[in-house]
């Protein structure tokens, strides 16, 4: 690959690493359509059985699957190779956005769909970071979303690297497998370019595993103005070196563009432009490629923007204009959309606060960690969610152009790193917690073999690493932590998960931090650490009060899912009772778990 064509004032600049290929193999290619307007029996690599189903019905939004014609016997499938996977991971993207999203309904339909998928930590980092690996955060090492402070490097990238998480990424297996892997959007926070001694900014490091590499820096929280790096050469020989070069994207003059040339450089168009043009090139080879896409909506700004810019940026096209006083919310009129659609919001705090329980079993009342005053009004709220769903408009566009672009052997999976809350429990917006709002995600698969329909499985994102390294049939490059569901894709009533765990790490607010307070937000470091684990009966949650990390002071809380969202803690009547015995059981279990004891936890 050449270096990607400049635009208008865009700096390149280079360093030089080392980048494996891996041999080729057979692919077949196939179309999936997009909504109008948007651009022998084989070995099924669903069930491992020969003669599985046929490839998932592709169909227009609105309709459902293709009835099969009364008395006709469908031809067998032809052999198509390994599959392609592309892996859509959006970034705070809370479950109820999903509605919003047409070609995302339209991908629903023909899906694979989770209901029950969540995060083991809704943060940013950590959670990207147990994405990559299928390890949880007491296992990658990355604990939060910064490093720095007294003990050094506990997150960001710098946490990554210092575990050796490159190396444990699911796409080195599938580049050991013989996968072209790409990887286009948002990394790791801290992955930046350096600044020289000079004041000029140059390449960071080359990660490996990937063929083609094209990290957004986090410039482009505020929308516009930011750095993305691209591999120069092709990296189809064995140990070719590879350039890792930098191209800087500058903030546009609004003032003297219009807004299709300002939105020709908006985040969300970048990192959608270039997922599709590596697809179409990968559609024309016949090697299998996975491609990992990390847009950076519907994530707040973090710093300073455009004067009146909002907190949460939208492409121009999308906002309120003359033409369109409402702006764009795609499938749902904007002036639809309020914090009344929010189960829990404002719902007081009094009832949540956490209980200690001593050896003798006493339950005593602890005291709140909730101290942050409830600011978020209903109209600031409920502007801040139609934002959000007009930032999500990008997202979706982007899907149904990938959809038109990649071949019938191709799994889609869209999912986000994390959920979102906007004041439900009368909390600020924000994440970093294990209820509901936060640790919830979307989770759609479509592809071959894959049967659409809602799934009652409990999945995990550290189970995406090994399950998309059992579709590709590649070996793990390390232990994974999570277990595959690929056997439920074609198969709905298969045995999956029936537990999920989540854990955090108190910390101070550090320079840099993507999610620190934008002025009516919520504090991330009034969360203290704890350890959760989620079963259909209940949330048990062992809060750590003590905020230093050399002692300890638990507390608990404890929520029925027989009520509509975690509203009344209930661990002073409940502690003792069979379900919540077997959660705490579970949770204590999982502090200090190892790979395999982690995955047999949770079913």
């Amino acid at each position: 690959m050449g270096r990607a064509g400049g635009g208008r004032g865009r700096a390149v600049l280079g360093a030089v690493g080392t980048l494996a290929a891996g041999t080729a193999l057979a692919l077949l290619p196939l179309a999936i359509p997009a909504p109008p307007g948007d651009a022998g029996q084989p070995r099924d690599p669903l069930l491992g059985e020969a003669g599985g189903p046929p490839p998932a019905v592709r169909v227009p939004p609105g309709r459902g699957p293709a009835e099969p014609t009364p008395g006709a016997s469908p031809e067998p499938p032809a052999p198509a190779g390994p599959p392609n996977i592309v892996l859509v991971v959006m970034d705070d993207f809370s479950t109820e956005l999903l509605r919003t999203m047409p070609n995302a309904l339209a991908m629903k339909e023909q899906s694979a769909s989770y209901a029950n998928a969540f995060v083991v930590n809704s943060l940013c980092c950590p959670s990207r970071a147990a994405t990559f690996t299928g390890l949880p955060p007491h296992l990658n090492g990355v604990l939060s979303n910064t490093s720095g402070g007294p003990l050094g490097a506990l997150g960001g990238y710098p946490a990554f690297e210092d575990n050796d998480g490159a190396a444990r990424s699911y796409n080195v297996s599938l580049q050991e497998a013989g996968y072209r892997t790409g990887f286009v959007g948002k990394y790791l926070n801290e992955y930046e370019p350096p600044l020289t001694s000079l004041g000029s900014r140059i390449a960071p490091p080359l990660i490996e595993g990937w063929d083609d590499f094209e990290a957004v820096s986090g410039g482009a929280y505020q929308g516009w103005g930011f750095y993305r790096t691209s591999i120069e050469g092709e990296g189809e020989g064995e140990g070719e070196q590879a350039t890792l070069t930098l191209e800087e994207y500058p903030r546009p003059d609004r003032d003297t563009e219009s807004a299709a040339e300002v939105d020709k450089t908006y985040a969300g168009t970048v990192v959608a432009d270039r997922a599709v043009r590596l697809l179409r090139r990968y559609e024309k080879r016949s090697k299998p490629y996975l491609l990992h896409v990390a847009p950076y909506a519907t994530h707040g700004r973090t710093g300073p923007s455009y004067p009146g810019e909002p907190v949460f940026p939208p492409a121009l096209r999308d906002r309120p204009s003359e033409r369109s006083p409402e702006g764009n919310c795609g499938a749902v009129s904007c002036s639809e959309l309020s914090v009344a659609d929010l189960p829990g919001y404002a719902d007081p705090s009094e009832d949540n606060v956490p209980y200690r329980i001593d050896e003798a079993g006493t339950v005593s009342l602890a005291e709140s960690w909730r101290t942050e005053p409830f600011r978020l009004t209903e109209e600031r709220g409920s502007r801040w969610y139609q934002d959000r769903a007009r930032m999500a408009q990008s997202i979706d566009r982007m899907i149904g152009r990938i959809g038109a672009t990649v071949g019938e052997n191709t799994y889609l999976i869209l999912t986000s790193d994390n959920g979102f809350h906007l004041g439900q429990h009368s909390l600020n917006g924000g994440k970093g917690l294990p209820y509901d709002s936060d640790s919830r995600v979307p989770l759609l698969v479509a592809g071959p073999g894959v049967v659409p329909g809602e799934r009652e499985q409990v999945v995990s994102n550290v189970d995406l690493a090994p399950t998309i390294e059992a579709l590709a049939g590649a070996g793990a490059s390390g232990e994974r932590a999570g277990r595959s569901f690929a056997e439920t894709l074609g198969t709905p009533t298969a045995p999956g998960g029936r537990y999920v765990f989540m854990e955090h790490t108190y910390g101070p607010v550090l320079p840099g931090e993507p999610d620190a307070d934008l002025g009516s937000g919520g504090r991330l470091d009034i969360i203290p650490s704890y350890v959760a684990v989620r079963g259909e009966e209940g949330l048990l949650v062992r809060v750590d009060l003590d905020p230093t990390f050399y002692g300890d002071d638990f507390a608990w809380e404890l929520y029925r899912y027989d009520r509509p969202w975690e509203d009344v803690n209930v661990f002073d009547t409940d502690h003792d009772l069979p379900y919540a015995r077997e959660l705490r059981r579970r949770l204590e279990a999982w502090v200090d778990c190892e790979p395999k004891r982690c995955a047999r936890l949770s079913r």
